[in-house]
This record gives C-alpha cells, structure tokens and sequence, in this order.
C-alpha cells in the first residue's frame, strides 16, 4: 500500500498576498476558505483578475455578462475580507500567454507588493483527468514569471516610467488546485464564508447545474476540502502547491 504524503502548513510569516486568476469565481472555487482565514486573522489579500469572465454563460451577451460576473465578484470577494479587486480586461476565453499579459501582472505585484502571490493550476490538465482551459494555464504561467519580473527593473522598464519600482520582495507562489500540492491551510473557521462566497456567483451557478445553488455550493466545497484534508491530519483543508522564490 503507498503511503500518502502529508501536507505541511503554510508559511504564516507574511502580511500581504496578491491572488492572480483568469476569471470570477476561479477564487471561489480553489481556494477562498484559506483567504477567508488570513484575512480574518488580519493579513491583507487583494485579488487580480485577468478577465471579466465575459465569455462564460452561454445565454448572455459578453456585454451583459462580463458587468454582471464582476459584480459577482466584488461580492464574492467581499464575503471572505477582500475589498480590492481589479480586472485587466483581457478578454475571456482567449487569454493569451505572453509579454502583455507578463507585464500586466507585474505590474500589479509592484502595485500591491505582495510577499505571497496566488494563482491557479498552471498546467495542461487536473490531475491527468480533465483538460484544463487555455485562460487558467496563461494566467498561472504568466503569474509565476510575472513574479520573478515584478523585480528586475530592465524587464519592462516603462513600468518604472510610470511610477511602478521594482518588487523583488515576493518570496512564495502558491498554485491552488494542483495534482502535485505541497502546502494546506485548515479550512474550517473559513469554510462558511467561502460557501457564501462561492454563492455570490448566483447568476454562473444556475447556468451550470440544474442543482439547486446551495446544495451544490456546499457539497463542492465539502468534497474539496475533505479530499486535502485526507493529507492534513484529517482536517478540512485548502491545498497549494508552493514555489519559494
């Protein structure tokens, strides 16, 4: 019988994160119950999203959708202690990998000056089940690079032109929903903040499943932090994988 890896606990001696996602809700989803806890705790969280997840209900225009989901995020945000939120407005769907998008978000890291920045699964598939979207793996990919180039002046010196010195202070970059975690954070005390924030997203759920929104949101949530938990101790818990800088 293989033995399981156990999870080790994340670093605690931080005060300031930057969360870096393609669209509304993929914090939700991934890892909200551990914000939910540092903020509580005092630490500061701001949230960075690539798009306005326009392109994602089939039954509403990107004009209508793209102001509705960013409404749901700010909300969603809210409910777990983050009141900043901006949104770089690439477009949903076809985000591109790249030196804009590169530049973008390191420039946000040199705004905000996070020690810990987190995004979400980088890589082809989850888990080697389910292909995963081109807009997660350019934004995880570009956020990992961003956060090496946050701190070197001569990548995209005209951030530096407008104000923005470099940040070379970023020491942690944690992918949620990885096959390969390395870290967790008990998610109990966050656990019924992250189901509201989850539920803000009223008007994405019910695109999604005929399930009715609560249900759906708890169980998904329960499922996730149980499955994590099973490497930590036997805890609910969030799971990262976690690249010291």
């Amino acid at each position: 019988m293989t033995e399981i890896t156990q999870l080790t606990s994340m670093p605690e001696d931080w005060t300031r994160a930057l969360a870096v996602v393609a669209h509304p809700d993929d914090l939700e989803y991934g890892c909200s119950a551990a914000i939910a806890q540092w903020t509580a705790a005092g630490r500061d969280v701001a949230y960075v999203l690539a798009s306005r997840g326009e392109a994602g209900i089939d039954t509403l225009d990107p004009a209508e959708c793209g102001p509705l989901r960013e409404r749901e995020q700010r909300a969603g945000a809210a409910a777990v202690g983050v009141s900043s939120v901006e949104f770089l407005d690439h477009r949903d769907g076809v985000i591109e990998y790249g030196t804009a998008l590169r530049r973008d978000i390191a420039a946000a890291i040199r705004r905000h000056r996070p020690e810990l920045v987190i995004t979400l699964n980088h890589r082809d598939t989850w888990g080697g089940v389910a292909w995963n979207t081109p807009d997660h793996v350019a934004v995880g990919r570009a956020t990992l690079d961003a956060a090496g180039d946050a701190g070197n002046r001569w990548i995209f010196p005209e951030l530096v032109e407008q104000g923005l010195e470099p940040w070379d202070g970023v020491r942690w970059v944690a992918v949620a929903g990885s096959a390969t975690p390395t870290h967790a954070v008990e998610a109990t005390a966050g656990l019924e903040a992250a189901v509201r924030s989850l539920l803000e997203h009223r008007a994405y759920i019910e695109a999604l499943t005929d399930q009715d929104p609560e249900t759906y949101v708890r169980e998904f949530l329960a499922t996730t932090t149980a499955e994590a938990g099973e490497r930590f101790g036997g805890r609910p818990a969030v799971a990262f994988e976690l690249f010291p800088r």
